[in-house]
C-alpha cells in the first residue's frame, strides 16, 4: 500500500522541459495523424509485437494490449526509476517516417523527464485531426488517446498553445516562449479532447504556430511546434436541401445546395442506393456541381441517398455526410409530369407504366385527354420496352374547367387507368404591347393586359427589354442581354410601365415573360421606336366663330411645339347641346379652316387634334371645346310677310290700315332683327319710311287712291334686300275674279278651300286667305299661297257646330282685289271632297294588297305542283311507257 501511495507521488513530479532550437514546425494534413512519445534509442517498430505490420488501424488495436501486459509485468522498486528522456514525434499513413536522435539539438523533438517505468518500457501515442470549421469563424483540434482502458484511474488533460502573428509578414520561425496563448480544450472522460481556436476571417490565410501539452496518467507529454493555415484544412458544413425528382428525360436528379460562407469552389460525393422489387443497386460518385443525374429510374423503386463536400481544388477536409434523403418512385412515372408551353407549340409525354409488380410493355400503353378523349395511336412513340411517348402538335389554349387550369394526360394499359396523371398547361402568349410617347417627348408609356393569363395560377408577368443603339432590327427577337422593367396594374386592367429618359431613335426590344414554377415563357417579342409612337399634345389657342358676310364657320388653332415635323388636324365641329353629333374635317399643316354649316345661326362647339402627317403614332388628344357666338352675319335674306286689317266707314275715302307681321326666323334674319321699317310710296307724298322697332303691327291712314308699303327687317349689318309690297288701289279692289268659294268641312283639323277664277287681264301674284270664328273674338288667321293653286287644305282647330267665316283675297300687281267671303261650310258634294281625299289613302292600300295577293297564288301554284306530280314518272326515263302520248285521253275504265 504504501509502495503505490510512492509511485503516484512520483508520478506527479513537474516535469523539466526545454525547447531546442528548429528550422521548420511540421505541417498540419488535412487527414488525422499521431502524436507519438518513444523513449530514446527506439524506433516505430518498438510499439508493434511480432507479426502485426506498420498500419494505424492494426496499431490501434493492439496498442492496449502491449500497455496492459508491460504494466501489469513491472515489478521494479519505483525509487530505482532512472530518470527518462522521451521523443515526441508526429506521423501518419501517409508519412511513417518517426525516427528521432536524442543526441540531434536541432530535430523537431520535445525531451522530456519522466519517472515512470511504464512509459519507459513503451512510451505514448494519441489520434490528432485539425481543421477549420465551416462557418469559418473557429479552428479545431481533437486529440484522441490510444489507450481506452487500461489506465483507469489516470485523467486526461490537453492543453493547446498557439500564436497568430498580427500580420502576414511578422511570422517567426521560432517564437518566444511568452508569446503563445493557451486554447481551451474540453476533454470528455479519459480518452479525447477537443480544442478551439478562434480564428478572425482576414487570417483565415496566415500561419497559425502552436503546439499540445498532452497530461496522461500524472505524466506531462509537449508535442513538438505544428504549423497550419486554416484556409487549407477547412471542413465545409453538409450540403443543404438534398432533393430528389425525375426529370423530364425520365433520369432521378438528386440535387442539393452549397454551404454558406465557403470562399472556394467544392466537390461533392454522392453515395446512393437503389431497391427494386427487393434488387439492391449501390453507388458512389464525386462530382464538382450540386447535381447528379441517376438513369434508369425505374418504377416503384427507393433510393437512399447521402452527400458530402470538400474543397475542389487544394487541400481541405471532407464534410460530415448530410442526413439521409429517401425517395420513393410512383408506380407510374411521367416524365415530365407537368408541361407549361404556348399556342401552337408542339410537346411531348414518356410514361413507364408498373402494374403490380410487372412493368407495362410500351406496345400495350395508351393514352387518354381528361378520361374523355383517347388520343389517337398516329400520336404515339415507342421509345424503349417500357417507355412510351405520346406528342401533341400544334395545341390550342387551355380553356379551364371549373378550378382546373390544366389538361389531365392519362398513361393507361389497355384494360385500366391509374389515377395519376401529368398535367397540361397551355397559354396564350400573343400579349399586345403598346406605347406612345408623350407630346413633350420626355417620357414612353407602355401598356398591355394579362388577359390571356390570368387564369394560370401561381404565375407571375414581367416586362423584358433590350435598347439598341440605334433604331429596331428587321425581325425582333427575345435579346439575351435584357432588363426587367416594372409595371403597375392599373384599374381597367392593364399594366402600365414608363420608360424615362427615352432615346427618341434607340429601338425598345419588348416582350412579356410568363414565370411560373413549371418554367418560363416569352410572349412574341415587339420593338419600339419612341421617335414613330409620339402622341403629340393637343392644338392650343382654338378659336371659332361664324365669318361677317361669307357665312362660314372658321376655325383657327396654334399647333404643338413637338413634333417638329408636319401634322395633319382633324376637326370635329357639331351644334352644341348636351349630345353633339359630331361631324369632321381634315385639314393638313394649317393653322385654320373655314367650313360651311348649315344653321348660320346656331351655337357650334368646336375640337381640333392632330397627328404626324406620315401616319406614324397617334392622334393627340381633342383640344378643349371652343364655342361659336351667335351674332348677325349678313342682312336678312327677306322682310316679313305681312296682311292689313282696314278699319273705317267704307263710304269714306279714309280709312285705317293695320298691318300685321310674323317675326323673322334665325335662319332668315341672319341671325337677329334689331328693328322693322316700313316705307310708304303715294304718287302725292312720294317715298317715306317709318321705325316701327320691334313691333309686328302698325297702323296708317290710307288717303289716297294708290298707296303702296313695304315692311323691311333691319339688323346689325343692314336692311334686308329682298322685301314684299302690297299695293293698296281703290279701282283695284273692285275687280272681282273669283266667280265662287267653298269651304269644306273635312274634319277638326282640317277644311278644304276651293274656288273657281274667272279670266282677268290683271297679272295675278298670290293668294290671301283669312279666316276666323265668328262665334269668338279670335284674331283673323291669314295665309299667303301661291296664285297657281285652286284648292288648299288649312290645318287648324275647326269646331263643326261653330261658324266660320273664310276670305279670299287676290293680290295682283296692281293692288288687293276684290274678296270672295263665306260665312259657313258647304254642304253639298262634301262627301265627293272626302272621297277625294281618302283616294290619296286607298289607292296605294289597294294596290299593295293587289300584289301581295298575286305573291301568294304564284307560290301555292309552285307547291300544288310539286304536291301533285311528284310521282309522276318522266316517260323518258320509263321503259313501260315509251310510245304512250299523254295528252290524249284513254278510257281505261
Amino acid at each position: 500500500m504504501m509502495c503505490q501511495k510512492f509511485s503516484v507521488i512520483l508520478l506527479h513530479w513537474e516535469f523539466i522541459y526545454m525547447i531546442t532550437a528548429f528550422n521548420l514546425a511540421y505541417p498540419i494534413t488535412p487527414w488525422r495523424f499521431k502524436l507519438s512519445c518513444m523513449p530514446p534509442n527506439t524506433t516505430y517498430d518498438y510499439f508493434l509485437p511480432a507479426g502485426i505490420s506498420k498500419n494505424t488501424s492494426n496499431l490501434n488495436e493492439h496498442y492496449e494490449a502491449v500497455v496492459e501486459a508491460r504494466f501489469n509485468s513491472s515489478a521494479t522498486s519505483l525509487s530505482n526509476l532512472p530518470n527518462t528522456t522521451f521523443h515526441c514525434c508526429f506521423w501518419s499513413e501517409q508519412d511513417k517516417n518517426c525516427s528521432v536522435h536524442a543526441d540531434n539539438t536541432a530535430g523537431k523533438t520535445l525531451v522530456s523527464t519522466v519517472n515512470s517505468l511504464v512509459f519507459q518500457q513503451i512510451g505514448a501515442n494519441w489520434n490528432v485531426q485539425c481543421w477549420m470549421k465551416g462557418d469559418l469563424k473557429l479552428f479545431i483540434c481533437y486529440v484522441e488517446s490510444l489507450v481506452k482502458n487500461s489506465f483507469k484511474n489516470y485523467d486526461l488533460r490537453v492543453h493547446l498553445l498557439y500564436v497568430l502573428p498580427e500580420m502576414l509578414e511578422d511570422s517567426p520561425l521560432v517564437p518566444k516562449k511568452g508569446s503563445f496563448q493557451i486554447a481551451h480544450c474540453n476533454c470528455t472522460g479519459r480518452e479525447c479532447c477537443e480544442c478551439h481556436v478562434p480564428v478572425p476571417t482576414a487570417k483565415l490565410s496566415y500561419t497559425l504556430l502552436m503546439y499540445l501539452k498532452i497530461t496522461s496518467g500524472g505524466v506531462i507529454f509537449q508535442s513538438p511546434l505544428m504549423s497550419v493555415q486554416p484556409i487549407n484544412v477547412v471542413k465545409p458544413d453538409p450540403p443543404l436541401g438534398l432533393h430528389m425528382e425525375i426529370t423530364d428525360d425520365g433520369n432521378l436528379n438528386i440535387s442539393w445546395s452549397r454551404p454558406t460562407l465557403v470562399p472556394f469552389q467544392l466537390q461533392y460525393q454522392v453515395k446512393y442506393s437503389e431497391n427494386f422489387t427487393g434488387i439492391m443497386r449501390e453507388a458512389d460518385e464525386i462530382v464538382s456541381s450540386t447535381s447528379l443525374l441517376v438513369d434508369s429510374v425505374l418504377p416503384g423503386s427507393s433510393y437512399e441517398v447521402q452527400v458530402r463536400s470538400k474543397r475542389l481544388d487544394g487541400p481541405g477536409i471532407w464534410s460530415d455526410w448530410s442526413s439521409p434523403h429517401i425517395f420513393i418512385t410512383q408506380d407510374v412515372i411521367y416524365f415530365p409530369p407537368k408541361i407549361l408551353t404556348s399556342v401552337g407549340s408542339n410537346v411531348s409525354f414518356h410514361c413507364i407504366y408498373k402494374n403490380e409488380s410487372k412493368t407495362v410493355s410500351s406496345k400495350d400503353i395508351v393514352w387518354w385527354m381528361n378520361l374523355a378523349e383517347k388520343i389517337p395511336q398516329s400520336q404515339y412513340h415507342v421509345v424503349s420496352d417500357h417507355v412510351s411517348k405520346v406528342t401533341f402538335p400544334n395545341l390550342n389554349a387551355t380553356k379551364p374547367r371549373g378550378k382546373f387550369t390544366y389538361d389531365a394526360v392519362y398513361c393507361c394499359s389497355e384494360h385500366e387507368c391509374h389515377h395519376r396523371y401529368a398535367e397540361l398547361y397551355v397559354i396564350d402568349t400573343n400579349i399586345n404591347i403598346s406605347c406612345e410617347t408623350d407630346g413633350y417627348l420626355a417620357k414612353m408609356t407602355c401598356r398591355w393586359s394579362a388577359n390571356p393569363v390570368q387564369s394560370l395560377v401561381g404565375s407571375t408577368l414581367q416586362l423584358m427589354y433590350h435598347r439598341s443603339s440605334l433604331y429596331c432590327s428587321d425581325i425582333p427577337s427575345v435579346h439575351p442581354m435584357s432588363e426587367p422593367k416594372d409595371c403597375h396594374l392599373q384599374k381597367d386592367g392593364f399594366y402600365e410601365c414608363i420608360f424615362q429618359p427615352i432615346f427618341l431613335l434607340s429601338g425598345y426590344t419588348m416582350w412579356i415573360r410568363i414565370n411560373h414554377p413549371l418554367g418560363s415563357l416569352d410572349s412574341t417579342p415587339t420593338c419600339v421606336l419612341p421617335d414613330s409612337v409620339v402622341k403629340p399634345l393637343p392644338p392650343s389657342s382654338v378659336k371659332a366663330e361664324i365669318t361677317v358676310n361669307i357665312g362660314l364657320l372658321k376655325v383657327s388653332w396654334e399647333k404643338p411645339a413637338f413634333p417638329e415635323s408636319n401634322l395633319q388636324f382633324q376637326i370635329r365641329y357639331g351644334l352644341s347641346g348636351k349630345e353633339v353629333h359630331w361631324k369632321i374635317y381634315e385639314v393638313y399643316d394649317a393653322k385654320s379652316a373655314s367650313l360651311p354649316v348649315p344653321d348660320l345661326c346656331a351655337v357650334y362647339a368646336v375640337q381640333v387634334r392632330c397627328k404626324r402627317l406620315d401616319e406614324l403614332g397617334y392622334w393627340s388628344d381633342w383640344s378643349s371645346p371652343a364655342y361659336t357666338v351667335v351674332m348677325d352675319i349678313k342682312v336678312p335674306m327677306r322682310g316679313p310677310e305681312f296682311w292689313r286689317i282696314i278699319n273705317g266707314d267704307i263710304t269714306k275715302k279714309e280709312k285705317n290700315v293695320t298691318l300685321l307681321w310674323k317675326p323673322l326666323m334665325k335662319n332668315e334674319s341672319l341671325c337677329s332683327v334689331r328693328r322693322y321699317v316700313v316705307n310708304h310710296h303715294t304718287s302725292r307724298n312720294g317715298t317715306r319710311s317709318e321705325d316701327v322697332g320691334n313691333n309686328t303691327t302698325f297702323t296708317f291712314l290710307w288717303t289716297e287712291q294708290v298707296h303702296t308699303v313695304t315692311v323691311l327687317a333691319i339688323n346689325s349689318i343692314g336692311a334686308s334686300f329682298v322685301n314684299f309690297n302690297l299695293t293698296f288701289s281703290w279701282p283695284m279692289s273692285k275687280v272681282n275674279i273669283v266667280q265662287s268659294l267653298s269651304a269644306y268641312h273635312l274634319n277638326s283639323s282640317c277644311v278644304i278651300l276651293s274656288w273657281i277664277l274667272s279670266p282677268s287681264d290683271y297679272n295675278l301674284m298670290y293668294f290671301i286667305i283669312e279666316w276666323k270664328n265668328l262665334n269668338e273674338d279670335d284674331e283673323i288667321k291669314w295665309l299667303r299661297i301661291p296664285s297657281s293653286v285652286k284648292k288648299y287644305y288649312i290645318h287648324d282647330y275647326f269646331i263643326p257646330i261653330e261658324k266660320y267665316q273664310f276670305s279670299l283675297y287676290p293680290i295682283f300687281t296692281e293692288g288687293v282685289g276684290k274678296p270672295k267671303i263665306i260665312n259657313s261650310f258647304t254642304q253639298d258634294d262634301i262627301e265627293k271632297h272626302q272621297n277625294d281625299a281618302g283616294l290619296y289613302i286607298i289607292v296605294p292600300i289597294i294596290i299593295s294588297s293587289s300584289i301581295l295577293l298575286l305573291g301568294t297564288l304564284l307560290i301555292s301554284h309552285q307547291r300544288m305542283k310539286k304536291l301533285f306530280w311528284e310521282d309522276v314518272p318522266n316517260p323518258k326515263n320509263c321503259s313501260w311507257a315509251q310510245g304512250l302520248n299523254f295528252k290524249k285521253r284513254t278510257d281505261i275504265l
